[in-house]
């Protein structure tokens, strides 16, 4: 093959722009991937260059022209050399796939904020649920304690009384109120663990 026919496969960019592109397109329809290469270097800064521009982000950019590019090769066959240029057709995949980058960002961005809003919702309700359930346990775990053990619990807890105070308000002895308290609150912590216990209905 001689030089001359290597240089006229594909006419540099020298030639007519309308001749050039005419040429790319054809070759891009023939599956010539030199062509496409070629489509590719021609077409590839201003793809990239509308990408940024409409979502702000160089990799995201990155991507959509690296799909515009793979549309292209792939769908070739539904260029329309009659219906317009092949770079007007780049644009308009171009186009399209920003529109559908957008849509997959806004979808990414629903989806957090949608998971976040419902774990969030959904710790404070969990958190809220469970003190009411600690309360109704506690509260009922204390009315079956002893009387005796019920009462320093009471006493303690519901009017901040030192056990030397519950002693002295009672007149039980100290080793006796930290007895009662010792045993009552195991009695407590038993009680609520019990009811906390999925499926008892004790």
């Amino acid at each position: 093959m001689s030089t001359s026919t290597l240089d006229t496969r594909f006419p540099t960019p020298a030639a007519p722009e309308s001749l050039y592109e005419d040429e790319l397109a054809r070759g891009l329809l023939a599956a010539d991937e030199h062509a496409f290469a070629d489509v590719y270097r021609r077409w590839g800064s201003l793809v990239r260059t509308m990408a940024t521009r409409s979502l702000g982000d160089a990799h995201e950019a990155e991507d959509v022209t690296q799909q515009v590019f793979l549309g292209a090769w792939r769908g070739r066959d539904g260029y329309r050399p009659e219906r317009g240029p092949l770079g007007g057709w780049l644009v308009g995949i171009t186009r399209r796939k920003i529109v559908d980058a957008l849509a997959a960002r806004t979808r990414r961005l629903t989806l957090v904020d949608s998971v976040t809003r419902d774990t969030g919702a959904r710790r404070h309700h969990e958190g809220a649920a469970d003190e009411v359930l600690d309360r109704v346990l506690l509260v009922d775990a204390m009315s079956r304690l002893p009387r005796a053990q019920r009462e320093v619990l009471c006493l303690a807890f519901y009017e901040d009384l030192t056990q030397t105070q519950i002693a002295e308000r009672t007149g039980m002895p100290l080793g006796t109120v930290k007895s009662h308290t010792r045993r009552g609150l195991l009695r407590l912590r038993e009680g609520i663990e019990r009811g906390r216990t999925p499926g008892n209905t004790a």
